[in-house]
C-alpha cells in the first residue's frame, strides 16, 4: 500500500513540473516574459504598410533585440502607419539618422524592425521619429505584380 501512495506522489510531483514548464515555455512563447524588462524610451517611424507586424514584436540592431515595438497607431491627415518602438535605455546611442526597415523573420515567419545606423554624432533622444523607412514586403503584392507582368507578356505576343 505504501509503494503505490510513493508513486501516485511521484506522478503528481511529474505532472506539477511538466505544468509549470509548460507554463515558462507559454510565456517565452508569447514574448511576455521579456515585458517586465528595464526602463526604454521611445522612439517613432513612420510606414506605408506594417504588414502584419505586431505590438511586442522585436526591434533589432546588427540581430541583437534592441528594443520592442510598443505601439502602433494610423495617421489619419497622412495615412500611414505610425508604430512607437521603446528602445531599451542602455542603446542610447544610436544615431539620429537610423535607418528602420520590416523584415520577416524566414519565409512566413513574424515580422520584426531593423535598425541600420547612420553615421550621425548626433542621438536619437525620447520622443524622437526615425525619418529614413522602409516598409514591409507583402508576399501577396509580390505575387500579384509577378502574375500581372506575366500576363502582360502573354498578351503582347
Amino acid at each position: 500500500m505504501a509503494n503505490k501512495r510513493s508513486i501516485e506522489i511521484m506522478v503528481g510531483v511529474f505532472i506539477a513540473v511538466g505544468l509549470v514548464a509548460l507554463f515558462f515555455l507559454s510565456m517565452k512563447v508569447s514574448n511576455l516574459s521579456s515585458m517586465a524588462g528595464g526602463e526604454g524610451y521611445p522612439v517613432i517611424a513612420r510606414f506605408d504598410n506594417i504588414g502584419s507586424l505586431k505590438v511586442r514584436s522585436p526591434v533589432t540592431m546588427a540581430g541583437v533585440r534592441i528594443g520592442r515595438v510598443s505601439a502602433i497607431d494610423f495617421d489619419l491627415e497622412v495615412y500611414d502607419a505610425v508604430v512607437t518602438m521603446s528602445v531599451d535605455s542602455r542603446y542610447n546611442t544610436i544615431p539620429d539618422d537610423t535607418f528602420a526597415k520590416i523584415f520577416t523573420a524566414g519565409l512566413l515567419g513574424e515580422q520584426y524592425i531593423g535598425l541600420d545606423p547612420g553615421g550621425s554624432e548626433h542621438y536619437l533622444k525620447a520622443g524622437d521619429q526615425i525619418q529614413l523607412t522602409q516598409s514591409a514586403l507583402v508576399l501577396e503584392e509580390i505575387i500579384g505584380q509577378f502574375l500581372f507582368s506575366k500576363a502582360e507578356e502573354g498578351s503582347s505576343e
